[in-house]
């Protein structure tokens, strides 16, 4: 009998501390871009002017979106905010998403743009229809910040996508990025950052075409992928890089180029090339995102 009762003690300890646990009370950011939503190949289907593909395609983000709403709650979150961070960033219908979470929409100004909302008291974030940075190849509309004016964005000498840029921001308050989804291009880069990270590919870039998973697969995963991240937590470290930080942006346009060098504190390094140095993150931040927006 004793040796009954010390192997079922030890079978409870195993269940109760071995196994994954529920992520109970975190509190969790997600930002949701759209070319690396399911389906998305061309740049037209996120375009509200594309009537019909871009009516379908910001359901299937809203309901991305909301599998990783679920993913969270299903991991025992008590709070999870959506923050839509494409274009108008009007995007996600509001009505498909999981009456317990917040949902983040349009432009307040602020410099933390994509993760606008986020501060000190989230525990997580996490990133769905994100994409490849400029230049990558077998990438779904592939570009950095914006398609028409970068080439490309580097911070302490990484040439950074926009996940990477969020990353920072994130880290800036300390919280990880635990998962990531969109195309295997974006999955493979997060993976190449931050190290440690849960990813689901949607989809992968072939030359101008994509191999796509059907949307609801998609959702299963992301789901998934976000539940098995938030249960262990402990495995993810905030993405950050050491200062003082150097912020060097190379423009499309050679016009932009000028007009940024008469930022208070900006140089112009190249023809095409602007740097920014500052000590706080953030400053480097809000200094890129007016560089985006001359």
């Amino acid at each position: 009998m004793k040796k009954f009762l010390l192997i079922l003690a030890a079978c409870v300890f195993i269940f109760n501390f071995g196994l994954a646990q529920p992520a109970k009370g975190l509190k969790v950011f997600i930002s949701v871009d759209m070319e690396g939503i399911s389906g998305i190949v061309t740049s037209e289907e996120c375009d509200r002017s594309a009537a019909d593909d871009y009516q379908y395609f910001r359901r299937i983000m809203s309901l991305e979106a909301n599998a990783a709403v679920e993913g969270a709650l299903a991991a025992g979150a008590s709070e999870v905010w959506v923050r839509d961070a494409h274009g108008s960033a009007r995007n996600i219908l509001p009505d498909l998403l999981d009456k317990r979470s917040k949902l983040i929409r349009d432009w307040s100004g602020a410099p933390q743009a994509m993760m606008d909302g986020i501060d000190k008291t989230f525990d997580a974030v996490v990133f769905v229809g994100y994409h490849a940075k400029s230049g990558t190849p077998d990438a779904t509309i592939e570009h950095t910040m914006s398609s028409s004016r970068i080439t490309d964005i580097k911070i302490n000498g990484i040439s950074l996508p926009e996940a990477g840029i969020n990353a920072l921001i994130a880290g800036y308050y300390d919280i990880p990025v635990v998962f990531a989804a969109g195309d295997k291009a974006l999955c493979d880069q997060a993976k190449k950052l931050f190290g440690e990270v849960e990813t689901v590919a949607v989809k992968e870039g072939v030359g101008g075409a994509a191999i796509c998973l059907q949307p609801e697969v998609s959702r299963e995963k992301i789901k998934a992928g976000v539940t098995n991240a938030l249960q262990n937590l402990d495995k993810y470290k905030p993405y950050k890089l050491a200062p003082p930080y150097k912020l060097v942006l190379i423009f499309k346009v050679e016009k932009l180029a000028y007009n940024a060098q008469f930022y208070p504190g900006a140089k112009r390094t190249g023809d095409w090339e602007i740097t920014y140095e500052s000590n706080d993150l953030m400053d480097v931040i809000n200094a890129g995102q007016w560089f985006l927006k001359q």
